[in-house]
C-alpha cells in the first residue's frame, strides 16, 4: 500500500484495550497519527504520556474518530463502549490491519481451534534453522506491531485467533491454513457459525496469488472453501507425505495424532517455500514442543506424565486420548459453553477420569455412562490418588494426562500458572517411581 493511501496515517484514532496488543499499537502509531486511548480498566503498566492520551467515556461519545483499533480481548457486546462500537462498526480495525497497511512481507498465518501455537513454533524453528530472518508473532504472545528491524526479506509466522480475525478488514496472508474447527469461544461469538465466519476471513481476504493449505480428509473445511468460491490457490494434501517422513525420524512428540496433523501442514508449507530437507528433518527430530501443550514432563519405569495445561476444550485432548496407554485423565476448571467430547467409544475402557474443582457438573454430564470417573476438590488430591494407584501397578504402562479441557481462571492466573503448579506437584510426588 502506498503510504499516501495508508488509512492509518494522519488520522484521529481511538485505541480500545490497553493490554499487550493495545500498548504495542499505541507505540507504533503515536508518531503517525493523533492517538487516543481507552480501557474499561486503567492498566497498571505505565505508558509514556499515558495520562495525556487517555480519553474518558463521555468525551469519546462526543468525538468523531476516523478509525477505532480494538484489542482482541474486547467484546463489543460486553464492554463500556458497546453501543458506541456497534454504531461505528465500519471504523473498527485490528493490529493485523495496521501491520498489513505498512508492510508487504511474506507471511504465513495459522488459525484453527487447536494446534495453532505448536504449528507456528515448529515453523519458526524450521525457518530459523535455515538462517532465514523470521519473526513469530500474534496470538502466541508477541504483538505483531512490537516487531523491530523489519527488512524486505523478513518472513512472519502469525498465529491468528478468531478474536483478531473477527475485527480485521484489510489483513491478508500470502500463505494461510485453518488447521481444524470445533465449537470454541461461543461465549464471545454466540454461535459456531459466527466463530467459523471469523476464521474464514483468512481465506476470503486472499487473492489469486496467495496459497491456502487444507487436508483432504477435512471434509468440513473443504466444503466451506467450495461454498465461499475462494480466489486463492488451494493446496489440498493427504497424510501420505507425513507418514513417509515420520519413518525417517524418532521423536515421541509425534506419536500423538494431533501433533502429526500439525506436522502435516508444516511439511506442505515448507515444501512450497522450498526449505532444505536435511535441515528440516533435523529440526523436526529435535522439536520438543511448547510448554504445557501436550508436553512430556516425566518418563520413567513405565510411567509417562503429560502436561497439557493449555487445553481448554475436549477437542484439544482427543489426539492424546487415542494414542496413549492406560490413561489417568485429570480435567476440570471453567467449562466451555457448547463443548462436547467427540471420542469414539472404543477408547473409553482405556481411560479413567479424575474430575477436580468446584465446576464438576458439566464434566460429569459429558462423561457419565461413557468413561469411569472420580471427583476431587483439587488437582493435588486427584494427582495424589493417581500416584498411589500407579505405585501399586508397577508392571503396567501408565499415562497421567493433565488436560483440563477448561479455562483456568477459577483457580489460576492463566494456563501457564496452572501448568507450573502441576509440574511442581509432579516433582514432589514422583520420588521413588
Amino acid at each position: 500500500m502506498d503510504k499516501d493511501l495508508n488509512i492509518f496515517l494522519n488520522k484521529k484514532i481511538l485505541i480500545y484495550g490497553l493490554g499487550k496488543t493495545g500498548i504495542s499499537t499505541y507505540n507504533f502509531l503515536k508518531n503517525k497519527s493523533s492517538v487516543f486511548l481507552f480501557d474499561d480498566f486503567i492498566p497498571k503498566k505505565k505508558i509514556p504520556n499515558l495520562k495525556s492520551k487517555l480519553i474518558n467515556h463521555k468525551k469519546i461519545l462526543n468525538t468523531e474518530f476516523d478509525l477505532i483499533i480494538l484489542s482482541p480481548g474486547i467484546d463489543i457486546h460486553k464492554c463500556k463502549l458497546s453501543k458506541f462500537l456497534k454504531k461505528n462498526k465500519k471504523k473498527i480495525f485490528s493490529d493485523l490491519d495496521i501491520f498489513y497497511a505498512f508492510y508487504k512481507n511474506d507471511n504465513i498465518t495459522i488459525t484453527g481451534t487447536n494446534g495453532k501455537s505448536t504449528t507456528c513454533q515448529l515453523l519458526y524453528e524450521i525457518f530459523s534453522s535455515q538462517k532465514i530472518d523470521v519473526r513469530l508473532v500474534g496470538n502466541i504472545g508477541n504483538p505483531i506491531l512490537s516487531t523491530k528491524k523489519i527488512k524486505k526479506k523478513t518472513i512472519f509466522i502469525i498465529e491468528a485467533s478468531s478474536y483478531q480475525l473477527e475485527y480485521s478488514q484489510l489483513f491478508k496472508s500470502r500463505y494461510a491454513a485453518i488447521l481444524n474447527l470445533s465449537p470454541d469461544h461461543l461465549e464471545r461469538h454466540k454461535t459456531f457459525k459466527n466463530y467459523v465466519k471469523a476464521k474464514f476471513k483468512l481465506l476470503v481476504n486472499q487473492s489469486n496469488s496467495d496459497f491456502f493449505f487444507v487436508r483432504k480428509d477435512n471434509v468440513y473445511i473443504q466444503k466451506k472453501i467450495m461454498s465461499l468460491k475462494a480466489k486463492s490457490k488451494i493446496i489440498a494434501f493427504d497424510s501420505k507425505k507425513v507418514k513417509n517422513f515420520l519413518i525417517k525420524i524418532s521423536n515421541d512428540y509425534f506419536l500423538n495424532e494431533t501433533n502429526v496433523e500439525n506436522l502435516s501442514y508444516v511439511l506442505e508449507i515448507t515444501n512450497k517455500l522450498k526449505i532444505k530437507k536435511d535441515i528440516l528433518k533435523k529440526t523436526v527430530q529435535n522439536f520438543k514442543g511448547l510448554k504445557y501443550r501436550q508436553q512430556i514432563i516425566f518418563k520413567k519405569n513405565n510411567l509417562t506424565i503429560i502436561n497439557d495445561s493449555k487445553s481448554t476444550s475436549f477437542s484439544s485432548s482427543i489426539g492424546a486420548l487415542k494414542t496413549n496407554p492406560n490413561i489417568y485423565w485429570l480435567l476440570g476448571g471453567i467449562f466451555k459453553k457448547g463443548d462436547k467430547l467427540m471420542l469414539p467409544r472404543k477408547y473409553y475402557k482405556n481411560i479413567r477420569a479424575f474430575i477436580y474443582g468446584k465446576n464438576k457438573k458439566p464434566f460429569i454430564k459429558e462423561l457419565d455412562g461413557r468413561i469411569k470417573y472420580q471427583n476431587f476438590n483439587s488437582i493435588k488430591g486427584a494427582l495424589k490418588k493417581i500416584i498411589i494407584d500407579v505405585k501399586n501397578r508397577k508392571l503396567q504402562n501408565r499415562t497421567i494426562f493433565f488436560s483440563p479441557c477448561a479455562a483456568s481462571f477459577d483457580s489460576f492466573k492463566n494456563f501457564e500458572d496452572r501448568g507450573s503448579y502441576f509440574n511442581k506437584l509432579v516433582k514432589s510426588y514422583t520420588n521413588g517411581i
